[in-house]
This record gives structure tokens, C-alpha cells and sequence, in this order.
């Protein structure tokens, strides 16, 4: 009986083992015949890389492309590019440096004086460079985000209600310079209408301290800049102060007195200008 039913076993494992190959075989056969009719259909296509799907894409404008820069273009903060002047900030696309002032619009005999004031500080050793522009500021210079603009000059209207036009003048020179001492200025001090800038001092810092910005100096000394140059040079301009005043109080048609109509307020927020007038 053992003899048997080990007999058996050995049988049963042999009739498997004849099972799977005829599995095996069939299975075979099978693949045989699948790829027999895939040989027929067209062959599919390979996935794309990442690299090639990159290389495939179209170009995106340069405009779009500028809109969300990765980096800080090097060039704007060249000092050589700017005259030697360095940024009080770091320069970002997206941050727009800003500030609230009056417009100058000097008259002929203002040039010709400006002329002689720069020459004889020329000749005492202080080269001075012309403003590219001259206005009064009521504010300092802050950073405006872009999407602040709007909002903000909303808000500075909204502060400006009820500020009347007036108009100022100035005439005695002053020395300058920024907080950085990397600038020195030659400016004319206003002498007439501080009572009036006070009162827009205190509107437009409402809207600053509603953003939370930096608010105008403490004491001020309202003033139109007329010219400057690079580093803290104040010993210097101060040493020639009396004679390039005299040049103001000496002028051919008696002392020079730069009248300046407050009229219409501005704010430049980087190449955009947004214009407030006053009440008359």
C-alpha cells in the first residue's frame, strides 16, 4: 500500500508538471499570434520627454516675459549709468519708487542766474550738475507696489479735499544732503507759504500712514533743489555759500525771487505722474 501510494504521488506531480508545460505552450502559441496581428497596426508613439515637450513649446512674447522678471537687471543699479548716484533702495521690478511734490516751471532769467551760481562754484572747487527738473517735495521717496497705485492715489485725493492754492517764494540758498550723505544739494529755501505746506504735509501723510510708509521730516525745510553732485560735499558748498548768494541778491534787476504756484499738486509713481489741483 505504500509502495502504491508513493507510486501515486509521483504520478500526480508528473501529470501537473505536463499541465503547466502544455500551459506554457499554449501561452506561448498565444503570444505568438498577438504579436502576429500587432505586426499589422501602426507602431504607437513614444511618450515626449520633459526636454523635448520644453523644446517644442512656442516662444513666449517679451512683453509677457517682462511682466514676472526672475532677477534684478544689473544695469539699473550701475551708479555710472546715473551719474555717479547711488539708489537709496534697491532697485525691483515691481516697486515703484514714489513721491508727492510741485512742479517749477523756471522763467528765462532764472537759467541765466543759475548759469553764474554754477560757475562760481566751479570755481571754488564744487562742480555742480543741473536738476533734470526742478520741483518743491512733500514727501520723501517711498516704494509703491503696483498694484498699490491705484488705491493710493485714490486715497491722497480723498486727503487732498479742501487744500487751497496759494502761491510761495523763495530766495535765500541752502546746502543739502540726503540721509545717505551720498548726495549734496544746492537748494533755494521757501520764505513765503509755510503755513500752507504745513497744512498739505499733514494730507498726504494721512495717506502715507494709511500704507504704511514713511512719513515727511519732522522740521521741515521746504526748498526747490537746483542742482547737485556725488558725495557729502556740504563743507565745501558751505564755504562759498556768501558769495553765490550774492549772485541772487545782486541780480541786474535786483534780488532774484523764485515765485512757485501751488496750484496743482503731483505724484510720480516711476514713469506715471498723477495730478491733483487744489481748490481755488
Amino acid at each position: 500500500m505504500l509502495v502504491g501510494y508513493s507510486s501515486s504521488s509521483s504520478e500526480e506531480d508528473g501529470e501537473a508538471g505536463g499541465e503547466a508545460e502544455g500551459a506554457k505552450n499554449q501561452s506561448e502559441t498565444t503570444c505568438r499570434k498577438c504579436q502576429e496581428e500587432d505586426d499589422g497596426l501602426p507602431t504607437r508613439k513614444k511618450p515626449k520627454t520633459e526636454e523635448e515637450s520644453r523644446k517644442s513649446r512656442l516662444p513666449l512674447p517679451g512683453c509677457v516675459l517682462t511682466m514676472f522678471p526672475d532677477e534684478v537687471d544689473s544695469q539699473t543699479e550701475d551708479s555710472s549709468l546715473h551719474g555717479g548716484r547711488i539708489r537709496s533702495f534697491k532697485h525691483e521690478r515691481g516697486n515703484w519708487a514714489s513721491y508727492v511734490y510741485f512742479p517749477y516751471h523756471p522763467e528765462e532769467e532764472f537759467g541765466e542766474l543759475l548759469d553764474g551760481i554754477l560757475s562760481a562754484a566751479c570755481a571754488r572747487g564744487v562742480v555742480l550738475t543741473v536738476q533734470d527738473e526742478f520741483h518743491l517735495s512733500l514727501s520723501q521717496t517711498v516704494v509703491l507696489r503696483h498694484h498699490w497705485i491705484q488705491p493710493f492715489t485714490q486715497s491722497l485725493k480723498s486727503s487732498l479735499t479742501g487744500c487751497k492754492r496759494f502761491v510761495c517764494s523763495a530766495e535765500r540758498l541752502r546746502v543739502y544732503s540726503n540721509a545717505e550723505k551720498t548726495r549734496t544739494f544746492l537748494g533755494m529755501e521757501v520764505s513765503t507759504g509755510h503755513a500752507q505746506m504745513l497744512d498739505l504735509i499733514r494730507a498726504v501723510d494721512r495717506t502715507m500712514t494709511e500704507f504704511r510708509l514713511e512719513t515727511f521730516y519732522k522740521d521741515p525745510s521746504f526748498h526747490v533743489s537746483l542742482a547737485w553732485c556725488v558725495g557729502d560735499q556740504t563743507v565745501q558748498m558751505e564755504e562759498c555759500m556768501q558769495e553765490l548768494q550774492s549772485l541772487v541778491d545782486d541780480h541786474e534787476d535786483g534780488p532774484f525771487v523764485l515765485r512757485l504756484d501751488c496750484s496743482e499738486l503731483r505724484c510720480r509713481t516711476g514713469n506715471k505722474t498723477f495730478r491733483f489741483a487744489l481748490e481755488s
